[in-house]
């Protein structure tokens, strides 16, 4: 079967498609999957880099959708032939993957195999940085960055539906006009000016009572001038790089939470994606596709991600959809 392989940590050059052999038979609690449509996420530019280190070789993607091939024995949520989306497994820039059944999700029949690898890495991440450090309250401010990105953009909209002031940072006034669009009522152009002063001056010196940040170095100093008294910090991700030390006296100092969230520790898995699910079929959580790249353009739709200047979620069609 055709997968994307690394065979030694660096940029995009490294993705290369090769021939590798298909799973082998699912054992007990696992299924097999022929992958339709594979999401894009840093986590796997991390990996590509060696940021997050994996022993090389491997296959790079760490979620996905495509149709139930095989399942093992004990699986009774899954069969073959079902629909489903899949998050949390390495290896999903292939045409099969072997799998965990628990970490399986029916995918609705109204959601595209593109959506379906689009929403749950990225949507379960919103959901969990929303409900588990500080949940936010109607008339407070939450400032996202990256806000037109893909769990940014996810983020906006699930701040703005609990009663939030969303602003949003992004790179360029084109991602200012996307993020008004998800539901930020102010979008700051981080390369005009330092963002904790425009904050400031929106939120009348009162600052952000939250903080989602997945950029990392270029924010985490500014953000200690932009949080609110008695504000929290999330940090989730470190798309420009891994974060300076963080000193401790202006936290103490201000009553600043600061914490870490990663996916690494999500509990309740199946009610948080019930959630997630719904509120995408409610309507008002929108998936934003971005870019759909052939799976041989693997290289391609990394570079993009790279270089910030992706909106929405990138995917890559793996293969083609089943016709029935």
């Amino acid at each position: 079967m055709k997968a994307v392989r690394i065979e030694r940590h660096g940029g995009p050059e490294v993705l290369e498609l090769r021939e590798i052999p298909e799973p082998g038979k699912p054992c007990a609690g696992q299924a097999i999957v022929r992958v339709i449509a594979a999401g894009v996420n840093f986590m796997d530019v991390g990996h590509q880099r060696g940021i997050y280190p994996r022993e090389v070789p491997f296959t790079p993607g760490w979620e996905g959708s495509g149709v139930v091939a095989d399942v093992g024995e004990g699986v009774t949520g899954v069969k073959a032939g079902d629909r489903v989306a899949f998050g949390g497994q390495p290896g999903a820039y292939a045409e099969a993957i072997l799998v965990d059944a628990g970490r399986l999700v029916a995918l609705p029949a109204d959601l595209t195999f593109e959506q379906g690898a689009a929403f749950l890495t990225q949507g379960l991440t919103a959901q969990y940085l929303i409900h588990q450090f500080r949940r936010i309250s109607p008339g407070e401010f939450a400032l996202v960055h990256a806000a037109a990105g893909g769990v940014g953009g996810l983020l906006v909209q699930w701040a703005r539906h609990l009663g939030a002031t969303v602003i949003g940072t992004v790179s360029s006034e084109e991602k200012a006009r996307v993020a008004r669009e998800l539901g930020a009522e102010h979008a700051i152009v981080y390369t005009r000016g330092p963002f904790a002063a425009e904050t400031r001056r929106i939120t009348r010196d009162h600052g952000a009572d939250l903080i989602l940040d997945g950029v990392g170095q270029s924010t985490s100093r500014e953000n200690l001038a932009a949080i609110a008294v008695r504000g929290h910090i999330v940090v989730y991700g470190a798309s420009s790089g891994p974060a300076d030390p963080i000193p401790q006296y202006p936290l103490m100092q201000n009553s600043i939470s600061f914490c870490g969230g990663s996916l690494q520790h999500l509990d309740r898995f199946q009610e948080r994606v019930a959630e997630l699910l719904a509120a995408v079929r409610d309507g008002w959580l929108k998936l934003s596709i971005g870019g759909v790249f052939p799976l041989e353009q693997a290289a391609k739709a990394h570079a993009l991600l790279e270089s910030r200047r992706s909106q929405g979620k990138l995917v890559l069609a793996v293969a083609t959809p089943p016709t029935w």
